[in-house]
């Protein structure tokens, strides 16, 4: 599958902003991985499920593979049912900076902002 700048919201799609794919790249450059993989979990913080990100070796064949650039984007079917319609984007803010998902199948964050609670 591969995607490209999403201007409205598309239920079966996910993106990466320009700032995420800048970043990733980055992360990846000089190193022997295939991609980079995202995941849902169930959480042990306050509300249900939390994000995981991680460098991919392997494609497995459970996955969805996302192409942005040369970025490619790992998540497992199960992950996806709720990451679909999600943009990933990286922001700094001040000293702060980090990976921000903007997905509309959230319902609820707790208040430290780890996990989060879903309506799929």
């Amino acid at each position: 599958m591969s995607s490209n700048t999403v201007n409205s919201f598309n239920p079966n799609e996910f993106s990466l902003s320009q700032s995420a794919r800048d970043h990733f790249s980055s992360s990846l450059l000089g190193k022997e991985y295939a991609g980079i993989r995202l995941s849902v979990s169930e959480s042990s913080g306050c509300s249900g499920y939390t994000y995981e990100i991680d460098y991919v070796t392997d494609k497995s064949s459970d996955d969805l593979v996302f192409t942005f650039d040369k970025i490619s984007v790992f998540i497992d079917k199960n992950s996806f049912k709720f990451l679909k319609g999600t943009k990933v984007d990286y922001l700094v803010e001040g000293v702060n900076e980090g990976i921000k998902f903007l997905n509309p199948n959230v319902k609820a964050i707790c208040g430290c902002g780890e996990s989060f609670e879903v309506d799929i």
